[in-house]
C-alpha cells in the first residue's frame, strides 16, 4: 500500500502554493495565512499556544511572527501577569484580510471536493479527521511507545 503521507503532503504543498498565489498582491505567504487566521481568531494568543495550535515548533512560530510583525500584520506584547509569555495581537491590516483569507480557504476546499457528491465528501472528511486525531495522539505522546 502506498503512503498516506505522500498524498497528504502533496495536498498541503499545493494548498500553500494556492494561498500564496491568491495573496500575491500582499506580503503574506501561503503558510502565513494560517498564522494570521488563528491570531485574528484568538487575539492575545501566546506564541507557545500558537505553536501547539498549528503543530509547529516554537522557533518557526517565532520566525513567522517576527516576519508578520515587520510586515505590519501583528503586534507582540509581553503578558502582564507572566513576563515570560509573549502575546500576539492582530493589527487592523490583518483583520482587514480575514474575509479574504476565509474565502481563499473555502475556495480551496470547494475546489478539492467539486467532483465529489455529499456522501463522498462526508466519508473523505471522516477519514481525514480520523487520521488527524491519530497523528495528534502521537504528537501528544499518547502513542510514542509504539514502534511505527
Amino acid at each position: 500500500m502506498e503512503s498516506f503521507m505522500k498524498y497528504i503532503n502533496r495536498i498541503y504543498r499545493c494548498s500553500m502554493q494556492y494561498r500564496g498565489e491568491k495573496m500575491a498582491d500582499t506580503t503574506l505567504g501561503g503558510c502565513q495565512c494560517s498564522y494570521v487566521f488563528h491570531i485574528c481568531k484568538n487575539p492575545g494568543i501566546s506564541q507557545d499556544a500558537l505553536s501547539q495550535l498549528l503543530y509547529v515548533n516554537k522557533s518557526n512560530v517565532t520566525r513567522q511572527i517576527s516576519m508578520l510583525e515587520t510586515a505590519g500584520f501583528v503586534n507582540r506584547k509581553t503578558c502582564e501577569s507572566d513576563r515570560r509569555v509573549i502575546e500576539v495581537y492582530p493589527t487592523q491590516k490583518a483583520l482587514d484580510l480575514m474575509p479574504r483569507i476565509r474565502l481563499i480557504m473555502r475556495e480551496w476546499n470547494e475546489y478539492l471536493t467539486e467532483d465529489m457528491n455529499e456522501e463522498e465528501k462526508k466519508v473523505a472528511f471522516d477519514i481525514i479527521q480520523k487520521l488527524s486525531e491519530k497523528a495528534v495522539g502521537y504528537h501528544l505522546g499518547m502513542d510514542k511507545d509504539k514502534n511505527i
